[in-house]
C-alpha cells in the first residue's frame, strides 16, 4: 500500500498543484464552475477493480476541485465560511500525515491544542481554563450545551428529560445549531425559545428574554441556558451580552455564546460591542471563519471544564484512566479526534496575532466600504443600521417593480450564473435580500465595486420581467 518509487514524484506534483491553487485563489474567476462532462463522467464511474497512477489520480481531483464552488476567492461572497489561507493548508497536510488521535494523552500534540486553545481565548479577550477543538461550531455548541443541561438537571444524561420541563433561551436570529442541540440532547425543538431583536442592530431584545426566563420559572420550567450570538449569519448582529450575562448572573443561568462567526472581531476596533465575553461560561469559534484557516477548526472555551467532565466522562475497560488528568475523550463529544489545532497554531506562529488582527480588520473595512458604496445608489436598498460585523444585506429596488422579493431572487440566481461574483440570497423580516459576506482578507474595495456593479446591471436586465 505504500506508493513506493512513486511517493516523490507524486509528493512534488501534488505540490505544484497546491501552488496553481493557491495562484488562481488571488483573483476572482470569470464564472463559476457548471457541469464539466469529463468530471461528470468520472463520478459516474463504479468501484474501481484495479488502480490507477497517483499522478493520473491526483489530475483527476484536481479537475474535481476545480469544477466545485470554492470560497477562496475574492469574490466569492456568498456564506459565512473560510477562505484557504495557505500555512493552514500546510498544517492539514502534516496533521493528516502524522494521523494523531487526541482522544487519550498524544503527548507533545496535545500540549500544542492547550497551547493554541490559550492563544485563542487571549486573542478573543476570554478568560479559558479549557478548551477543546471540535469538527465544527454545531459540535462546539452541542458540547457547551450538554454541559449547560447536566448542570441544571443532573443525571439528565442517564435518565432523560421529561419533555416540557426546560427551556433554552436564544435570539429568533440565533443559528439553527441552536434548536438542532435541543433536539439531540432530548430537550425537543420546543424547549428553545426565540427571543425577538431589537431594531436597529437586530440584538436580542434583553428585557424580553427575562421576563421570559421569569415567565417560566413560574410554571416550574428549568432554564437551562441562554445562548448569545456574537456574530448572526443572517446579519452579523451581536447580542447585549453584557445584559444577558446580568440576567444569568441573577437566575443562576449557564451564559454560552455562540461566537462561531464574530468572535474573531472582538481583537479588533469593534472589541466593545463584544463587552461582555468574559463572564460567559463558554464560548464558541470557529476559526474557520474569521480567521480564515481550512474547515474544520472550531473550538469550545470554557471556565468550567468539570461541567464538560459531568456531561461526557465514562468509564471504559479500553480507555486508560491514569493519574489526575481526564483523557480529551472524557471532555468531549468526539472519540477520533484529528489534530485540528495545528493550523491554527501554524498561522499564528506565520503570522502572528497583529497580523490576523489587522485582517479581520481589514475585512471590516472592506465591509464598511460595500456598505457606504451601496447606499449611494438610488436603485440599492440596505438596512438601516451601519453593519455590526462583515455581513452587509442589500437588495435591488428598481423603480415600478411590482414583486420586490421575488425579483431579489431572480437576481441572486443571475449572479450566480453570471458568475463574475457570487452571492447568496436571504429572508430578512420576510423580505428576500441579497447577503454578500466580507470574510476572505483577499477581498478588496475594487471587487466590493464589481459585486456592486453586477447587481445592477443584472438587476436592470431583470426587471423589465417582473
Amino acid at each position: 500500500m505504500r506508493l513506493g518509487a512513486d511517493r516523490a514524484p507524486t509528493l512534488e506534483y501534488a505540490a505544484f498543484l497546491v501552488q496553481a491553487a493557491w495562484a488562481s485563489f488571488d483573483s476572482a474567476r470569470m464564472r463559476e464552475p457548471d457541469g464539466n462532462p469529463d468530471v461528470l463522467r468520472l463520478l459516474s464511474a463504479g468501484l474501481p477493480l484495479h488502480g490507477t497512477p497517483p499522478i493520473d489520480a491526483l489530475d483527476e481531483a484536481r479537475s474535481v476541485l476545480d469544477h466545485s464552488l470554492a470560497q477562496a476567492r475574492p469574490r466569492f461572497l456568498a456564506y459565512v465560511g473560510s477562505s484557504g489561507l495557505e500555512i493552514g493548508a500546510i498544517g492539514d497536510l502534516l496533521a493528516h500525515s502524522y494521523d494523531v488521535n487526541l482522544a487519550l494523552d498524544a503527548r507533545a500534540a496535545t500540549l500544542l491544542e492547550e497551547q493554541t486553545v490559550r492563544w485563542l481565548a487571549d486573542f478573543v479577550g476570554y478568560p479559558a481554563t479549557a478548551g477543546w477543538f471540535t469538527s465544527g461550531g454545531t459540535v462546539s455548541n452541542l458540547s457547551a450545551l450538554a454541559a449547560a443541561r447536566e448542570r441544571s438537571l443532573p443525571g439528565a444524561r442517564t435518565a432523560g428529560v421529561t419533555p416540557g420541563s426546560a427551556a433554552i433561551y436564544c435570539s429568533a436570529e440565533a443559528h439553527y445549531s441552536i434548536t438542532r442541540t435541543a433536539e439531540v440532547l432530548g430537550l425537543g425543538s420546543a424547549a428553545v425559545r426565540s427571543i425577538p431583536v431589537a431594531l436597529p442592530n437586530r440584538g436580542l431584545d434583553a428585557a424580553e428574554l427575562e421576563s421570559t426566563i421569569v415567565a417560566d420559572l413560574s410554571q416550574g420550567i428549568v432554564p437551562v441556558a441562554v445562548v448569545g450570538t456574537a456574530g448572526t449569519t443572517l446579519t452579523g448582529a451581536v447580542d447585549p451580552l453584557d445584559s444577558i450575562a446580568d440576567i444569568c448572573s441573577r437566575h443562576g443561568i449557564w451564559f454560552h455564546i455562540d461566537g462561531a462567526y464574530g468572535l474573531p472581531a472582538a481583537s479588533t476596533s469593534r472589541a466593545s460591542v463584544f463587552s461582555g465575553v468574559d463572564r460567559a461560561d463558554s464560548v464558541s469559534i470557529d476559526a474557520h471563519k474569521w480567521m480564515f484557516v481550512p474547515k474544520s477548526c472550531s473550538a469550545l472555551l470554557t471556565r468550567h471544564p468539570a461541567a464538560l467532565a459531568a456531561a461526557f466522562a465514562h468509564d471504559e475497560a479500553y480507555v486508560p484512566h491514569e493519574g489526575e488528568v481526564p483523557n480529551a475523550v472524557d471532555m468531549t463529544l468526539e472519540y477520533s479526534r484529528p489534530l485540528r489545532a495545528l493550523k491554527l497554531w501554524l498561522a499564528l506562529r506565520v503570522h502572528g496575532s497583529t497580523q490576523m488582527r489587522e485582517a479581520i480588520e481589514g475585512t471590516l473595512d472592506v465591509a464598511g466600504y460595500c456598505y457606504d458604496q451601496a447606499r449611494q445608489f438610488d436603485d440599492v436598498q440596505v438596512l438601516p443600521a451601519r453593519p455590526t460585523l462583515s455581513t452587509v444585506p442589500l437588495r435591488h429596488i428598481p423603480q415600478n417593480c411590482p414583486d420586490l422579493d421575488g425579483h431579489n431572487r431572480a437576481l441572486a440566481a443571475a449572479i450566480q450564473v453570471d458568475g463574475s461574483s457570487y452571492v447568496s440570497p436571504a429572508v430578512i423580516d420576510g423580505e428576500a435580500w441579497l447577503r454578500p459576506c466580507i470574510m476572505n482578507f483577499r477581498t478588496t474595495t475594487r471587487d466590493v465595486d464589481v459585486f456592486l456593479g453586477d447587481v445592477r446591471r443584472l438587476g436592470r436586465r431583470l426587471c423589465g420581467r417582473h
